[in-house]
């Protein structure tokens, strides 16, 4: 495993930034015998509509009509979540939206989500994991799904 992350580093590193172009089509990439793909999100601004507020978030947790997914790092998210929040890395979020809705609620114990439904959020520290698992999200076909940019550091100063 250790060697297949270094020699996808490697790829990804060999081509540069440029390669992606707009970050909206994932390349692939042979190297060594080894296949992976990439997609550069970081170019890519989520629309005014698709960004929930901090007040927006509070009044969706009070109402409690939310579903609230921190993509942020499992370590990061033992050392602080949004209550309510769970953890799903931004690594391991595509396959985890393809989940049958009985899987992921096993895996996750919560409620798998669904691709019409508008409570779906998505957060992270700063927001730029949120935008990428935002773009992750939309290109399932979870049109409605929306992020929270200024993430668990602007909930943990705000949350006193």
């Amino acid at each position: 495993m250790l060697s297949y992350l270094f020699v996808r580093r490697l790829c990804l590193s060999a081509i540069g930034e440029t390669a992606c172009g707009s970050g909206r089509r994932p390349i692939t990439i042979q190297c060594c015998n080894v296949r992976t793909s990439a997609v550069n999100y970081k170019d890519v601004s989520p629309d005014p509509d698709s960004v929930v507020s901090y007040e927006k978030m509070q009044s969706m947790m009070s109402s409690k009509d939310i579903q609230l997914f921190d993509v942020r790092n499992p370590d990061e998210f033992q050392a602080g979540r949004i209550p309510g929040s769970i953890n799903i890395p931004l690594n391991s979020l595509e396959q985890s939206l393809k989940l049958s809705p009985q899987h992921f609620e096993l895996l996750f114990e919560a409620k798998a989500p669904g691709k019409e439904d508008d409570n779906i959020v998505f957060h992270c520290q700063g927001g730029h994991r949120s935008a990428s698992a935002l773009g992750i999200a939309k290109r399932l076909g979870y049109m409605r799904a929306r992020h929270f940019a200024g993430g668990y550091r602007e909930w943990a100063e705000r949350d006193k």
